[in-house]
């Protein structure tokens, strides 16, 4: 008996030394680069050339600013003035992710223009299809022609809001955008040659331009760039031969750029984080964990007065952001002038937010992701979003042919009789999902006693022509997808990958406690 305890005693500490062991080491008790879970050498050509890149701070792409998730109170945070009952508070989590600092100016779209134009020279009726209404400006009783005729080219406006964009194009910029950083971080990085690249596309390159999913997915390769031409490759394959393409996972490529979702849009438009400012885990002191607190506007309550600059200096009494303060008064007496803008302002004026974000209030109202829906009280309480049609890759054509004349890579939604066995999803088309349907018993009567429907989209933040009502994040309204406004524009977003924290590797997910030894 005394026997068996001993040894038992003996395979009780090799495994308490053991554990310790792991628990010491990154690599999960493994010398670094080995696999925890085999032992295998990651990057050895005799053991398969299993690649793995060190793991990399994520890159903040360009425009954008890294806004820390968390949760919050979705909804009005004042009277519902309007009596409409489609913003019932709902407590959210929203994930880390990268927004836009400003709203997209006219000359960001006029290169969105100037780029299809001489890629696509010949195809007129796409370059109609993503160009702005700059009729958008007239009205039947006001003067607004030189607006009409001046507003989207003259170079004093260049950064000023792009407007009379709708919910299609605003996407569509969006992809646009993806494709020009990437193919600039492959001609940077020697993948893509940067003399002859973008030559070539600009003569009319047409099918033939870059395009990311395309590239990813082997359909688009582009001019080699002098990191992969002959023999080498600073990237290797399984045989340790040079590898021509890069990989998403080899971490050089960013994201995509998106709309954001609405619920993203409100709570990087609060700014909550300068009321509850970051603080590490070891640090004396640290935020507090209040999800509920609110304010009005973007704009923290400290040296304001909700529109208003209070502190003492040249800036007191200076508005905050660009809005109509009242019938017939858009930017008040001149020599005083509250706002300084008659209609739109440029991009960069007006106070940031503690995200660092400008005009989360005012100048113009922005397109977000979702689909309008009355009621929200179905949507998920993290990340959630109204208008998921999930897709896959059309193969029908076969490797080698799957792009449009865009050089898109053709997609379709996915067939609900090919998720028949999923739990987690059975629609491919989910825009309409707990909406009308037997499982949620609710209607809105589609096309008969209501303008809402599948193609209406949510805009959020108040214009330069809306009253302080509807400059409160937590207001939403909706316009059909294909329509546009004088006061409605856009900016993009990104996702956010890694610890919800930061955007360096040494920020981890989860809560990091010292090592303890165990007694025996």
């Amino acid at each position: 008996m005394q026997m068996q305890a001993a040894v038992k005693n003996c395979f009780l500490l090799l495994a308490l030394s053991g554990v310790m062991a792991s628990c010491g080491s990154k690599s999960g008790g493994t010398k670094k680069g080995e696999s925890s879970v085999t032992g295998w050498k990651y990057n050895d050509k005799n053991q398969g050339n299993f690649n793995v890149p060190k793991p990399k701070d994520v890159k903040t792409a360009p425009g954008l600013v890294f806004v820390q998730g968390g949760t919050f109170e979705l909804g009005q945070s004042q009277e519902d003035v309007m009596l409409e009952w489609n913003n019932v508070p709902k407590r959210m989590t929203v994930n880390s992710f990268f927004i836009d600092k400003t709203e997209i100016a006219n000359v960001h779209y006029r290169e969105f223009l100037y780029w299809h134009e001489n890629v696509f020279p010949d195809d007129e009726k796409m370059l109609s299809a993503i160009r702005p209404d700059s009729l958008v400006w007239r009205s039947e009783l006001s003067y607004n022609e030189p607006y009409v005729e001046y507003y989207f080219r003259h170079p004093t406006f260049n950064y000023y809001p792009v407007v009379g964009i709708n919910w299609k194009q605003a996407v569509r910029f969006c992809e646009w955008r993806t494709d020009r950083v990437n193919e600039l971080e492959l001609m940077k990085t020697g993948f893509l040659d940067p003399k002859t690249q973008v030559k070539k596309e600009m003569k009319g390159g047409a099918q033939e331009n870059f395009v990311y999913q395309s590239y990813l997915m082997g359909e688009y390769t582009g001019t080699k760039g002098p990191a992969i031409k002959g023999n080498k490759s600073p990237l290797k394959d399984a045989q340790g031969k040079p590898r021509k393409t890069v990989k998403f996972e080899d971490g050089i490529l960013f994201g995509k750029y998106r709309l954001p979702t609405e619920t993203e849009w409100e709570y990087a438009a609060y700014g909550f984080i300068g009321q509850n400012p970051q603080k590490k885990l070891n640090a004396n002191k640290r935020g507090e964990e209040v999800h509920a607190n609110k304010q009005m506007y973007p704009w923290k309550n400290d040296g304001f007065d909700n529109l208003r600059y209070t502190r003492r200096g040249a800036r007191q009494g200076a508005f905050l952001a660009n809005f109509k303060r009242g019938a017939g008064d858009y930017m008040g007496v001149a020599g005083g002038l509250n706002d300084n803008g008659a209609y739109t302002a440029e991009v960069d004026t007006y106070a940031p937010n503690s995200f660092g974000l400008y005009n989360m209030a005012g100048n113009v109202s922005e397109w977000v992701g979702d689909v309008f829906r009355p009621l929200r009280e179905d949507l998920s309480d993290i990340s959630g979003l109204r208008g998921n049609v999930f897709q896959v890759v059309d193969t029908k054509a076969g490797q080698g042919n799957m792009r449009d004349s865009l050089g898109r890579i053709k997609m379709i939604t996915q067939s609900d009789s090919s998720l028949h066995d999923r739990r987690n999803y059975q629609h491919g088309y989910a825009v309409n999902f707990l909406d009308g349907d037997t499982l949620s018993g609710a209607s809105y009567g589609y096309g008969i006693t209501t303008l809402v429907s599948d193609k209406s989209r949510v805009y959020k933040g108040g214009s330069w022509n809306d009253q302080a009502y509807w400059l409160s994040p937590g207001t939403r309204r909706y316009l059909e997808e294909t329509q546009g406004s004088s006061a409605i524009g856009f900016r993009c977003a990104m996702d956010h990958v890694g610890a919800p924290e930061g955007t360096s590797v040494k920020d981890k997910s989860g809560n990091g406690f010292p090592s303890r030894k165990a007694k025996r």
